[in-house]
Protein backbone atom coordinates (compact mmCIF):
# COMPACT_ATOMS: atom_id res chain seq x y z
CA UNK A 1 0.00 0.00 0.00
CA UNK A 2 2.83 2.35 0.78
CA UNK A 3 4.24 1.71 -2.72
CA UNK A 4 1.08 2.85 -4.46
CA UNK A 5 0.74 5.83 -2.15
CA UNK A 6 4.26 6.84 -3.06
CA UNK A 7 3.44 6.72 -6.81
CA UNK A 8 0.41 8.90 -6.30
CA UNK A 9 2.42 11.40 -4.34
CA UNK A 10 5.10 11.51 -7.03
CA UNK A 11 2.50 12.24 -9.91
CA UNK A 12 0.06 14.65 -8.40
CA UNK A 13 -1.06 15.94 -11.91
CA UNK A 14 -2.05 12.52 -13.42
CA UNK A 15 -5.45 12.56 -15.29
CA UNK A 16 -8.15 10.01 -15.48
CA UNK A 17 -9.21 8.83 -18.93
CA UNK A 18 -12.46 10.70 -18.55
CA UNK A 19 -10.60 13.86 -17.71
CA UNK A 20 -8.33 13.40 -20.72
CA UNK A 21 -11.24 12.79 -23.08
CA UNK A 22 -12.96 15.88 -21.71
CA UNK A 23 -9.83 17.87 -22.51
CA UNK A 24 -9.85 16.44 -26.05
CA UNK A 25 -13.54 17.31 -26.42
CA UNK A 26 -12.89 20.85 -25.18
CA UNK A 27 -9.95 21.24 -27.52
CA UNK A 28 -11.95 20.02 -30.51
CA UNK A 29 -14.92 22.16 -29.66
CA UNK A 30 -12.67 25.23 -29.40
CA UNK A 31 -10.59 24.37 -32.51
CA UNK A 32 -13.48 23.26 -34.73
CA UNK A 33 -16.51 25.21 -33.56
CA UNK A 34 -18.21 25.53 -36.94
CA UNK A 35 -19.75 23.11 -39.43
CA UNK A 36 -17.80 21.97 -42.49
CA UNK A 37 -18.68 20.66 -45.95
CA UNK A 38 -16.93 17.32 -46.36
CA UNK A 39 -16.58 15.07 -49.43
CA UNK A 40 -16.69 11.36 -48.58
CA UNK A 41 -18.22 7.99 -49.43
CA UNK A 42 -20.94 6.40 -47.34
CA UNK A 43 -20.29 3.02 -45.78
CA UNK A 44 -22.08 0.67 -43.38
CA UNK A 45 -25.30 2.72 -43.42
CA UNK A 46 -27.70 1.51 -40.68
CA UNK A 47 -31.00 2.93 -39.44
CA UNK A 48 -32.14 2.15 -35.92
CA UNK A 49 -35.74 1.03 -36.29
CA UNK A 50 -36.64 2.08 -32.75
CA UNK A 51 -35.06 5.51 -32.59
CA UNK A 52 -34.96 6.45 -36.27
CA UNK A 53 -31.35 7.56 -35.98
CA UNK A 54 -29.01 6.75 -38.89
CA UNK A 55 -25.53 5.49 -38.08
CA UNK A 56 -22.89 5.21 -40.80
CA UNK A 57 -19.25 5.60 -41.59
CA UNK A 58 -17.66 8.13 -43.89
CA UNK A 59 -14.62 6.84 -45.78
CA UNK A 60 -12.14 8.08 -48.34
CA UNK A 61 -10.29 5.80 -50.74
CA UNK A 62 -7.24 6.24 -52.87
CA UNK A 63 -8.55 6.87 -56.40
CA UNK A 64 -5.82 4.75 -57.96
CA UNK A 65 -5.44 1.80 -55.59
CA UNK A 66 -8.85 1.90 -53.94
CA UNK A 67 -7.24 1.54 -50.51
CA UNK A 68 -8.84 3.17 -47.50
CA UNK A 69 -7.01 6.37 -46.50
CA UNK A 70 -9.44 7.93 -44.02
CA UNK A 71 -12.49 6.91 -41.98
CA UNK A 72 -14.83 8.50 -39.46
CA UNK A 73 -18.04 7.55 -37.75
CA UNK A 74 -21.11 9.57 -38.66
CA UNK A 75 -24.56 10.15 -37.19
CA UNK A 76 -27.75 11.66 -38.58
CA UNK A 77 -30.21 12.17 -35.79
CA UNK A 78 -33.79 11.06 -36.38
CA UNK A 79 -35.22 14.59 -36.36
CA UNK A 80 -32.94 15.45 -39.30
CA UNK A 81 -32.62 12.08 -41.03
CA UNK A 82 -36.27 11.82 -42.16
CA UNK A 83 -36.03 15.21 -43.88
CA UNK A 84 -32.58 14.71 -45.43
CA UNK A 85 -33.35 11.16 -46.69
CA UNK A 86 -36.57 12.23 -48.40
CA UNK A 87 -34.90 15.28 -49.94
CA UNK A 88 -31.83 13.36 -51.09
CA UNK A 89 -33.77 10.47 -52.66
CA UNK A 90 -36.24 12.79 -54.37
CA UNK A 91 -33.46 14.86 -55.92
CA UNK A 92 -31.15 12.00 -56.90
CA UNK A 93 -33.58 9.17 -57.58
CA UNK A 94 -31.17 7.08 -55.51
CA UNK A 95 -31.72 5.29 -52.21
CA UNK A 96 -29.52 6.57 -49.41
CA UNK A 97 -27.29 3.53 -49.04
CA UNK A 98 -23.66 2.60 -48.69
CA UNK A 99 -21.23 3.31 -51.53
CA UNK A 100 -22.50 6.77 -52.45
CA UNK A 101 -20.25 9.74 -53.04
CA UNK A 102 -21.74 12.53 -50.90
CA UNK A 103 -21.10 16.12 -49.92
CA UNK A 104 -22.32 16.60 -46.35
CA UNK A 105 -22.33 19.47 -43.91
CA UNK A 106 -21.05 18.16 -40.58
CA UNK A 107 -19.96 19.26 -37.17
CA UNK A 108 -17.12 17.51 -35.41
CA UNK A 109 -18.24 15.90 -32.17
CA UNK A 110 -16.22 14.15 -29.55
CA UNK A 111 -17.81 12.06 -26.82
CA UNK A 112 -15.91 10.82 -23.81
CA UNK A 113 -17.36 7.31 -24.23
CA UNK A 114 -17.96 6.95 -27.99
CA UNK A 115 -15.05 8.96 -29.30
CA UNK A 116 -14.87 11.12 -32.44
CA UNK A 117 -17.84 11.29 -34.82
CA UNK A 118 -19.34 13.58 -37.46
CA UNK A 119 -22.89 14.80 -36.97
CA UNK A 120 -24.63 15.46 -40.30
CA UNK A 121 -26.69 18.62 -40.56
CA UNK A 122 -27.21 18.92 -44.33
CA UNK A 123 -26.47 17.17 -47.61
CA UNK A 124 -25.96 18.43 -51.18
CA UNK A 125 -27.71 16.02 -53.60
CA UNK A 126 -26.20 17.71 -56.67
CA UNK A 127 -22.77 16.35 -55.76
CA UNK A 128 -24.10 12.79 -55.61
CA UNK A 129 -26.08 13.33 -58.82
CA UNK A 130 -22.89 14.42 -60.53
CA UNK A 131 -21.11 11.30 -59.37
CA UNK A 132 -24.05 9.12 -60.40
CA UNK A 133 -24.14 10.75 -63.81
CA UNK A 134 -20.43 10.12 -64.14
CA UNK A 135 -20.90 6.45 -63.27
CA UNK A 136 -23.84 6.18 -65.69
CA UNK A 137 -21.77 7.69 -68.46
CA UNK A 138 -18.94 5.26 -67.71
CA UNK A 139 -21.35 2.31 -67.93
CA UNK A 140 -22.85 3.61 -71.19
CA UNK A 141 -19.40 4.22 -72.66
CA UNK A 142 -18.31 0.70 -71.70
CA UNK A 143 -21.37 -0.85 -73.31
CA UNK A 144 -20.80 1.19 -76.48
CA UNK A 145 -17.13 0.28 -76.64
CA UNK A 146 -18.02 -3.40 -76.29
CA UNK A 147 -20.45 -3.01 -79.20
CA UNK A 148 -23.51 -4.25 -77.30
CA UNK A 149 -25.36 -1.00 -76.51
CA UNK A 150 -27.73 -1.17 -79.53
CA UNK A 151 -27.92 -4.95 -79.98
CA UNK A 152 -31.40 -5.38 -78.50
CA UNK A 153 -32.75 -2.40 -80.43
CA UNK A 154 -31.64 -4.06 -83.66
CA UNK A 155 -33.84 -7.11 -83.05
CA UNK A 156 -37.10 -7.33 -84.99
CA UNK A 157 -40.20 -7.36 -82.83
CA UNK A 158 -42.76 -9.94 -83.94
CA UNK A 159 -45.55 -8.58 -86.14
CA UNK A 160 -48.05 -10.11 -83.71
CA UNK A 161 -46.36 -10.08 -80.28
CA UNK A 162 -48.73 -12.30 -78.31
CA UNK A 163 -46.41 -14.61 -76.31
CA UNK A 164 -45.02 -12.41 -73.55
CA UNK A 165 -42.49 -13.30 -70.83
CA UNK A 166 -42.90 -10.85 -67.95
CA UNK A 167 -40.27 -10.04 -65.32
CA UNK A 168 -41.89 -8.40 -62.34
CA UNK A 169 -42.82 -8.84 -58.72
CA UNK A 170 -45.95 -11.05 -58.58
CA UNK A 171 -47.50 -8.72 -55.98
CA UNK A 172 -46.78 -5.51 -57.87
CA UNK A 173 -49.83 -3.45 -58.78
CA UNK A 174 -48.15 -2.58 -62.06
CA UNK A 175 -48.05 -6.26 -63.03
CA UNK A 176 -51.75 -6.67 -62.26
CA UNK A 177 -52.58 -3.55 -64.29
CA UNK A 178 -50.48 -4.86 -67.20
CA UNK A 179 -52.18 -8.27 -67.28
CA UNK A 180 -55.65 -6.77 -66.80
CA UNK A 181 -55.23 -4.34 -69.70
CA UNK A 182 -53.97 -7.07 -72.03
CA UNK A 183 -56.73 -9.50 -71.03
CA UNK A 184 -59.57 -6.99 -71.42
CA UNK A 185 -58.41 -5.16 -74.54
CA UNK A 186 -61.17 -3.68 -76.70
CA UNK A 187 -60.27 -5.78 -79.73
CA UNK A 188 -60.40 -9.15 -77.99
CA UNK A 189 -56.83 -9.97 -79.02
CA UNK A 190 -55.49 -13.09 -77.26
CA UNK A 191 -52.25 -12.64 -75.31
CA UNK A 192 -50.32 -15.39 -73.55
CA UNK A 193 -48.45 -14.07 -70.50
CA UNK A 194 -45.94 -16.00 -68.39
CA UNK A 195 -44.58 -14.38 -65.22
CA UNK A 196 -40.95 -14.88 -64.19
CA UNK A 197 -40.90 -13.46 -60.64
CA UNK A 198 -38.05 -11.19 -59.56
CA UNK A 199 -37.27 -8.60 -56.92
CA UNK A 200 -37.74 -5.13 -58.38
CA UNK A 201 -36.26 -3.01 -55.58
CA UNK A 202 -33.51 -3.33 -53.06
CA UNK A 203 -29.93 -4.47 -53.20
CA UNK A 204 -30.76 -7.86 -54.75
CA UNK A 205 -32.72 -6.45 -57.71
CA UNK A 206 -29.84 -6.79 -60.17
CA UNK A 207 -29.13 -10.40 -59.23
CA UNK A 208 -32.83 -11.37 -59.23
CA UNK A 209 -33.66 -9.83 -62.64
CA UNK A 210 -30.59 -11.43 -64.26
CA UNK A 211 -31.67 -14.80 -62.86
CA UNK A 212 -35.15 -14.30 -64.38
CA UNK A 213 -33.57 -13.50 -67.76
CA UNK A 214 -31.56 -16.71 -67.52
CA UNK A 215 -34.75 -18.72 -66.92
CA UNK A 216 -36.43 -17.11 -69.92
CA UNK A 217 -33.38 -17.79 -72.09
CA UNK A 218 -33.81 -21.54 -71.59
CA UNK A 219 -37.31 -21.32 -73.17
CA UNK A 220 -36.70 -18.34 -75.46
CA UNK A 221 -38.28 -20.04 -78.51
CA UNK A 222 -41.65 -19.96 -76.71
CA UNK A 223 -41.84 -16.15 -76.50
CA UNK A 224 -42.04 -13.16 -78.82
CA UNK A 225 -40.76 -10.58 -76.34
CA UNK A 226 -39.73 -9.92 -72.74
CA UNK A 227 -41.51 -7.24 -70.71
CA UNK A 228 -39.66 -5.79 -67.73
CA UNK A 229 -42.14 -3.91 -65.54
CA UNK A 230 -41.96 -2.47 -62.08
CA UNK A 231 -44.72 0.02 -61.48
CA UNK A 232 -44.97 2.29 -58.48
CA UNK A 233 -42.40 2.46 -55.74
CA UNK A 234 -39.80 5.06 -54.97
CA UNK A 235 -37.65 6.55 -57.67
CA UNK A 236 -34.76 5.98 -55.29
CA UNK A 237 -35.02 2.24 -55.96
CA UNK A 238 -33.98 2.64 -59.62
CA UNK A 239 -30.23 2.49 -59.10
CA UNK A 240 -30.16 -1.26 -59.83
CA UNK A 241 -31.38 -0.54 -63.36
CA UNK A 242 -28.24 1.54 -63.97
CA UNK A 243 -25.87 -1.34 -63.24
CA UNK A 244 -23.50 -2.56 -65.91
CA UNK A 245 -24.24 -6.26 -65.36
CA UNK A 246 -28.02 -5.93 -65.74
CA UNK A 247 -27.76 -3.53 -68.70
CA UNK A 248 -25.28 -5.83 -70.47
CA UNK A 249 -27.58 -8.83 -69.99
CA UNK A 250 -30.57 -6.91 -71.37
CA UNK A 251 -28.61 -5.46 -74.31
CA UNK A 252 -27.41 -8.90 -75.42
CA UNK A 253 -30.63 -10.81 -74.79
CA UNK A 254 -31.88 -12.60 -77.95
CA UNK A 255 -35.50 -11.46 -77.54
CA UNK A 256 -36.73 -7.84 -77.76
CA UNK A 257 -37.03 -6.34 -74.26
CA UNK A 258 -39.79 -3.82 -73.50
CA UNK A 259 -39.49 -1.80 -70.30
CA UNK A 260 -42.16 -0.13 -68.19
CA UNK A 261 -40.30 0.58 -64.98
CA UNK A 262 -42.74 3.23 -63.83
CA UNK A 263 -40.82 6.48 -63.72
CA UNK A 264 -40.96 9.59 -65.88
CA UNK A 265 -37.66 11.24 -65.03
CA UNK A 266 -34.47 10.18 -66.72
CA UNK A 267 -34.27 6.85 -68.50
CA UNK A 268 -32.32 4.19 -66.68
CA UNK A 269 -29.50 2.50 -68.58
CA UNK A 270 -31.69 -0.61 -68.91
CA UNK A 271 -34.31 1.64 -70.58
CA UNK A 272 -31.66 2.95 -72.94
CA UNK A 273 -30.45 -0.48 -74.09
CA UNK A 274 -33.94 -2.03 -74.27
CA UNK A 275 -35.70 -2.50 -77.60
CA UNK A 276 -38.62 -0.27 -76.57
CA UNK A 277 -39.02 1.92 -73.48
CA UNK A 278 -42.42 2.90 -72.06
CA UNK A 279 -43.10 4.95 -68.94
CA UNK A 280 -45.45 2.54 -67.16
CA UNK A 281 -46.61 -1.09 -67.29
CA UNK A 282 -49.97 -0.03 -68.71
CA UNK A 283 -48.15 1.92 -71.41
CA UNK A 284 -46.33 -1.29 -72.40
CA UNK A 285 -49.67 -3.12 -72.56
CA UNK A 286 -51.13 -0.32 -74.70
CA UNK A 287 -48.10 -0.54 -77.02
CA UNK A 288 -48.57 -4.30 -77.53
CA UNK A 289 -52.30 -3.86 -78.16
CA UNK A 290 -51.65 -1.03 -80.63
CA UNK A 291 -49.09 -3.21 -82.42
CA UNK A 292 -51.77 -5.86 -82.92
CA UNK A 293 -54.33 -3.20 -83.88
CA UNK A 294 -51.99 -1.83 -86.57
CA UNK A 295 -51.82 -5.27 -88.16
CA UNK A 296 -55.61 -5.58 -87.93
CA UNK A 297 -55.93 -2.22 -89.68
CA UNK A 298 -53.53 -3.38 -92.38
CA UNK A 299 -55.56 -6.57 -92.83
CA UNK A 300 -58.77 -4.54 -93.06
CA UNK A 301 -57.14 -2.25 -95.61
CA UNK A 302 -55.89 -5.24 -97.57
CA UNK A 303 -59.32 -6.87 -97.43
CA UNK A 304 -60.94 -3.67 -98.69
CA UNK A 305 -58.35 -3.44 -101.48
CA UNK A 306 -59.03 -7.04 -102.53
CA UNK A 307 -62.79 -6.49 -102.38
CA UNK A 308 -62.52 -3.30 -104.44
CA UNK A 309 -60.33 -5.02 -107.03
CA UNK A 310 -62.78 -7.92 -107.18
CA UNK A 311 -65.72 -5.56 -107.63
CA UNK A 312 -63.88 -3.77 -110.44
CA UNK A 313 -63.09 -7.09 -112.13
CA UNK A 314 -66.71 -8.23 -111.84
CA UNK A 315 -67.96 -4.93 -113.25
CA UNK A 316 -65.56 -5.17 -116.20
CA UNK A 317 -66.51 -8.79 -116.85
CA UNK A 318 -70.20 -7.93 -116.57
CA UNK A 319 -69.80 -5.18 -119.16
CA UNK A 320 -67.96 -7.57 -121.47
CA UNK A 321 -70.59 -10.28 -121.15
CA UNK A 322 -73.39 -7.76 -121.67
CA UNK A 323 -71.69 -6.58 -124.85
CA UNK A 324 -71.22 -10.18 -126.00
CA UNK A 325 -74.84 -10.97 -125.19
CA UNK A 326 -75.91 -8.03 -127.36
CA UNK A 327 -73.66 -8.99 -130.29
CA UNK A 328 -74.03 -12.76 -130.06
CA UNK A 329 -77.40 -13.10 -131.91
CA UNK A 330 -76.15 -10.97 -134.81
CA UNK A 331 -72.91 -12.95 -134.92
CA UNK A 332 -74.73 -16.29 -134.86
CA UNK A 333 -77.25 -15.21 -137.49
CA UNK A 334 -74.50 -14.07 -139.89
CA UNK A 335 -72.55 -17.24 -139.25
CA UNK A 336 -75.61 -19.39 -139.98
CA UNK A 337 -76.40 -17.43 -143.15
CA UNK A 338 -72.88 -17.93 -144.47
CA UNK A 339 -73.05 -21.64 -143.81
CA UNK A 340 -76.57 -21.86 -145.26
CA UNK A 341 -75.31 -20.37 -148.57
CA UNK A 342 -72.43 -22.83 -148.59
CA UNK A 343 -74.81 -25.69 -147.99
CA UNK A 344 -77.03 -24.55 -150.85
CA UNK A 345 -74.02 -24.41 -153.19
CA UNK A 346 -72.95 -27.86 -152.07
CA UNK A 347 -76.48 -29.19 -152.54
CA UNK A 348 -76.56 -27.77 -156.10
CA UNK A 349 -73.29 -29.48 -156.88
CA UNK A 350 -74.47 -32.74 -155.40
CA UNK A 351 -77.57 -32.68 -157.63
CA UNK A 352 -75.33 -33.06 -160.73
CA UNK A 353 -73.52 -36.07 -159.34
CA UNK A 354 -75.79 -38.70 -161.08
CA UNK A 355 -75.14 -37.15 -164.50
CA UNK A 356 -71.39 -37.07 -163.80
CA UNK A 357 -71.47 -40.70 -162.72
CA UNK A 358 -73.40 -41.72 -165.85
CA UNK A 359 -70.93 -39.87 -168.07
CA UNK A 360 -67.97 -41.48 -166.38
CA UNK A 361 -69.64 -44.90 -166.65
CA UNK A 362 -69.91 -44.52 -170.46
CA UNK A 363 -66.28 -43.46 -170.58
CA UNK A 364 -65.30 -46.57 -168.63
CA UNK A 365 -67.25 -48.81 -171.06
CA UNK A 366 -65.40 -47.33 -174.03
CA UNK A 367 -62.01 -47.43 -172.32
CA UNK A 368 -60.99 -51.02 -173.49
CA UNK A 369 -61.63 -50.17 -177.16
CA UNK A 370 -59.72 -46.90 -176.89
CA UNK A 371 -56.86 -48.66 -175.10
CA UNK A 372 -56.66 -51.43 -177.73
CA UNK A 373 -56.54 -48.91 -180.57
CA UNK A 374 -53.92 -46.85 -178.81
CA UNK A 375 -51.72 -49.91 -178.14
CA UNK A 376 -52.02 -51.15 -181.80
CA UNK A 377 -51.08 -47.72 -183.14
CA UNK A 378 -48.13 -47.52 -180.74
CA UNK A 379 -46.85 -51.02 -181.78
CA UNK A 380 -47.18 -50.17 -185.50
CA UNK A 381 -45.25 -46.94 -184.98
CA UNK A 382 -42.44 -48.67 -183.07
CA UNK A 383 -42.22 -51.55 -185.62
CA UNK A 384 -41.73 -49.06 -188.44
CA UNK A 385 -39.08 -47.21 -186.46
CA UNK A 386 -37.20 -50.50 -185.81
CA UNK A 387 -37.27 -51.38 -189.54
CA UNK A 388 -35.78 -48.00 -190.43
CA UNK A 389 -33.06 -48.39 -187.79
CA UNK A 390 -32.21 -51.89 -189.05
CA UNK A 391 -31.91 -50.68 -192.67
CA UNK A 392 -29.78 -47.76 -191.60
CA UNK A 393 -27.43 -50.03 -189.60
CA UNK A 394 -27.14 -52.51 -192.46
CA UNK A 395 -26.27 -49.83 -195.03
CA UNK A 396 -23.67 -48.33 -192.69
CA UNK A 397 -21.94 -51.66 -191.89
CA UNK A 398 -18.30 -52.27 -193.18
CA UNK A 399 -19.31 -55.44 -195.00
CA UNK A 400 -21.88 -53.55 -197.12
CA UNK A 401 -19.30 -50.90 -197.92
CA UNK A 402 -16.68 -53.57 -199.02
CA UNK A 403 -19.25 -55.19 -201.33
CA UNK A 404 -19.55 -51.89 -203.12
CA UNK A 405 -15.79 -52.13 -204.10
CA UNK A 406 -14.22 -50.29 -201.18
CA UNK A 407 -11.29 -51.66 -199.09
CA UNK A 408 -10.15 -51.12 -195.50
CA UNK A 409 -6.46 -50.46 -194.73
CA UNK A 410 -5.39 -51.61 -191.26
CA UNK A 411 -2.20 -50.91 -189.35
CA UNK A 412 -1.69 -52.75 -186.09
CA UNK A 413 -5.41 -53.74 -186.25
CA UNK A 414 -6.54 -50.11 -186.55
CA UNK A 415 -8.17 -48.49 -189.59
CA UNK A 416 -5.88 -46.03 -191.38
CA UNK A 417 -7.86 -42.94 -192.37
CA UNK A 418 -5.06 -40.69 -193.68
CA UNK A 419 -1.98 -41.35 -195.87
CA UNK A 420 0.07 -39.28 -193.48
CA UNK A 421 -0.52 -41.93 -190.85
CA UNK A 422 1.75 -44.38 -192.80
CA UNK A 423 5.55 -44.33 -193.05
CA UNK A 424 8.03 -46.34 -195.13
CA UNK A 425 8.45 -49.82 -193.69
CA UNK A 426 5.04 -49.91 -192.01
CA UNK A 427 3.29 -53.23 -192.34
CA UNK A 428 -0.33 -52.95 -193.31
CA UNK A 429 -3.29 -55.24 -193.96
CA UNK A 430 -5.82 -54.54 -196.73
CA UNK A 431 -9.30 -56.06 -196.29
CA UNK A 432 -11.44 -56.85 -199.38
CA UNK A 433 -15.03 -58.16 -199.55
CA UNK A 434 -13.61 -61.65 -200.20
CA UNK A 435 -10.44 -61.69 -198.12
CA UNK A 436 -7.36 -59.91 -196.79
CA UNK A 437 -3.78 -59.20 -198.06
CA UNK A 438 -0.62 -58.15 -196.19
CA UNK A 439 1.82 -55.54 -197.41
CA UNK A 440 4.57 -53.07 -196.52
CA UNK A 441 4.90 -49.43 -197.35
CA UNK A 442 7.93 -48.83 -199.56
CA UNK A 443 7.99 -45.07 -199.86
Amino acid sequence: MDFFNDIRSERPNALSLTELNRLVKTAIDEALPETYWVRAETSDVRVNAASGHCYLEFVEKNETSGQLVAKSRGTIWARNFAILKTYFEHETGQTFISGLKVLVNVSVEYHELYGLSLTVHDIDPSYTVGDMVKKRMEVIRRLQEEGVFDLNKELTLAILPQRIAVISSPTAAGYEDFVNQLTHNDYGFPFYVKLFPALMQGEKTEESVIAALDRIYVHRELFDAVVLIRGGGSAADLSSFDSYALAANCAQFPLPILTGIGHERDDSIVDKVAHTRMKTPTAVAAFLISRMAEQLALLDELRETVCEATRNQLTAKKTTWQMLATRFPVFVTGHLERHRTGLHTLAARLSSVPQLLEKHAEQLEQAPTHIQKAVHAMLTRHTHELSLSEQHIRLASPDHILKRGYTLTLKDGKIVKHAADLSAGDEISVRFTDGERKGKIVT
